[in-house]
């Protein structure tokens, strides 16, 4: 549980430094934070818990111990650490696409996607399979286009409110009716 934070600055997990944490999980990646928190990013999750956002860590400070997130991390959140799979990755933009269709009854005829650079800076030269995937999922006929963001803003499921994303793919599928 978050017991410390101001917006996107996060100072204890369960009234401890949450450096100190991520310190001791990481281990050997400890010493490469920030840059390697996108590859342990924090699933921040709603009050019912029945849904989360990620949040990706954008500075350390040794100092006061602090990290400092993309997004906000209220006080009294419930949040998990999380560790990079690639094929999870995958499975998560296959998802999206699957998710994307849910409302249409036609083949869309545009899908857009949006990915976090943190996804491509963590898959490198396996970015493509995300692609792949979704083309597979929404038609040959589908056209694509896409681009990489600093985070998205999606409802997490048709119907919902938009939140701030970080390390998603968002969808999105066009359909003349």
């Amino acid at each position: 549980m978050v017991t410390k934070s101001q917006g996107n600055v996060l100072y204890e997990l369960d009234g401890v430094s949450a450096l100190d944490i991520y310190k001791k999980y990481l281990g050997e990646y400890a010493s490469g934070l920030p840059a390697t928190g996108l590859l342990f990013p924090l699933s921040l999750y709603n009050e019912t818990g029945d849904r989360s956002v990620v949040r990706t860590i954008l500075a350390v400070d040794e100092t006061e111990k602090k990290l400092t997130f993309a997004g906000d991390i209220p006080e009294n959140s419930i949040v998990q650490m999380m560790q990079f799979n690639f094929d999870r990755l995958v499975d998560g933009a296959i998802t999206a696409a699957q998710n994307s269709l849910a409302n249409i009854s036609a083949s869309p005829d545009l899908a857009i996607l949006i990915s976090c650079v943190g996804r491509k800076m963590v898959l490198k030269q396996r970015i493509e399979e995300e692609v792949e995937g979704v083309q597979e999922v929404v038609g040959l006929s589908t056209m694509l286009a896409g681009f990489y963001s600093y985070g998205e803003i999606a409802p997490t499921a048709f119907g919902d409110c938009s939140e701030l994303h970080n390390q998603t793919m968002t969808i999105t599928t066009f359909s003349e009716q």
